[in-house]
């Protein structure tokens, strides 16, 4: 039976089943990578991190869990009540719906009941997970207007521009994947890796992924909406209590569902790397070692989210801009235009393959090139005018000496006359 079929015949209580799996593995793994990211970036900066509530600080984020619902509620008096309210459901509940659409393994029985280990198999699932994803979005815009402060509403505008920039550059990175498969199901284009992951073949396109997977995530460098020394703390500034949980939780969800995603498309999904998938047969391809391999790679790319917030300074905000319009998109439309040639002149054979690893390494000279050079004091620098960036120009020229007005010097002579008759008054007493 095929994948669809398998779906198709899941009675209800297994449906049921899959659907509170999904739910507690966002929620279990968004927990331990908080503790883990707690833990490792404090071991990056040579600090223990939380080591108080369990051992190793394990129970950490329980103890938080328990802490924030006691949490003082703050609503802003200006903020517009139903849409405060709304934006932080509306900014994690796409997160579970791009969940459902992720083959998790392949065949299994439950129970006696052969099924997949996936909730549902779209025929249009690359396209259910980028609109989550896309939606997701307006929670933190509604969030940033409707609480009615200046700097919430900053943090929203900007990450609507982020969202639109990078969801660009991963659409056209994923428009790879999908010329090679002919088929926007996930389930297929697992089943489309089993000789060479589109990681190695289609590797220009994996990079723009992983960098537009982080922009779009709002993760360092690239939290230009939550940056703490520009917008206080950015879109959920006046937050607090249940709703700052909400999308402290839907962040990392979201980064969940984007490494899934990047697993899914590029690395296999939940089929065994290399040389263990030639162990005894194809083996460890088989009943459940394929759900720990997913697993595994799931964790890898949180791994990677994590090190590099510890690793790299947050970008300037024209630098995020000119990366995403400037490079990953133009070298995206590139790229397809480059690998539709091979496509048509062969299939992805040896010969297209080090045209994508050369492309690749020509990518990756290009983001090292980018990075400005520290050492000199000029670099980076924007003019006060503007320059061609997105920053506002400043055209007046500002005295050395501001003007006073006729109304001023008149007010200064009144308070010198005022002042000389109270020092001889003062004089004519002593």
């Amino acid at each position: 039976m095929t994948r669809a079929e398998l779906l198709a015949d899941d009675p209800i209580w297994l449906i049921l089943l899959k659907v509170l799996f999904i739910f507690l593995f966002a929620l279990l793994t968004a927990m331990i990578t908080v503790w883990a990211e707690r833990r490792l970036i404090g071991r990056m900066q040579n600090r223990p991190g939380p080591n108080r509530v369990g051992p190793f600080g394990l129970l950490q984020p329980i103890a938080d869990a328990i802490k924030m619902p006691f949490k003082e509620e703050i609503i802003p008096r200006t903020a517009d009540k139903v849409t405060y309210r709304i934006a932080p459901v509306l900014a994690l509940a796409p997160t579970m719906i791009g969940l459902s659409v992720i083959p998790f393994g392949g065949q299994v029985s439950i129970f006696g009941e052969q099924t997949v280990l996936q909730l549902v198999d779209l025929p249009v699932g690359v396209l259910v997970v980028l609109a989550a994803s896309s939606v997701g979005v307006y929670g933190i815009v509604l969030a940033g207007w409707s609480s009615g402060t200046p700097y919430p509403l900053l943090g929203g505008l900007r990450s609507a521009a982020q969202v639109i920039s990078y969801e660009i550059a991963m659409g056209l990175s994923i428009v790879a994947v999908i010329l090679q498969t002919h088929s926007l199901s996930l389930g297929d284009i697992v089943d489309g890796q089993h000789g060479l992951w589109f990681g190695v073949a289609l590797f220009p396109a994996f990079i723009i992924y992983v960098i537009s997977m982080v922009g779009e995530t709002n993760r360092a460098p690239f939290d230009l909406p939550e940056g703490e020394s520009e917008l206080v703390a950015g879109f959920h500034t006046e937050y607090s209590s249940m709703k700052f949980v909400i999308f402290y939780i839907a962040e990392y969800i979201n980064m969940i569902v984007v490494s899934a995603m990047g697993a899914t498309l590029f690395l296999g999904g939940y089929m065994a790397p290399w040389p263990i998938s030639l162990i005894n047969n194809n083996y460890f391809n088989t009943g459940w070692w394929p759900m720990l391999w997913f697993i595994a790679k799931v964790g890898l790319a949180l791994f990677f989210f994590i090190w590099i917030r510890g690793t790299l300074p947050r970008y300037r905000y024209d630098q995020f801009m000119k990366l995403g319009w400037k490079l990953l998109v133009p070298v995206s439309l590139v790229f397809i235009v480059v690998l539709t040639v091979i496509n048509a002149w062969d299939s992805l054979g040896t010969t297209g393959i080090l045209i994508s690893l050369g492309f690749g390494v020509l990518l990756l000279i290009a983001l090292v090139m980018m990075i400005p050079d520290r050492r000199d004091p000029r670099a980076g620098r924007v003019p006060l005018s503007g320059g061609g960036f997105p920053v506002p120009p400043i055209d007046l020229q500002i005295p050395s000496k501001p003007r006073r007005t006729k109304q001023a010097r008149s007010r200064a002579g009144r308070r010198q006359t005022v002042a000389a008759g109270a020092k001889e008054g003062d004089d004519g007493v002593s």
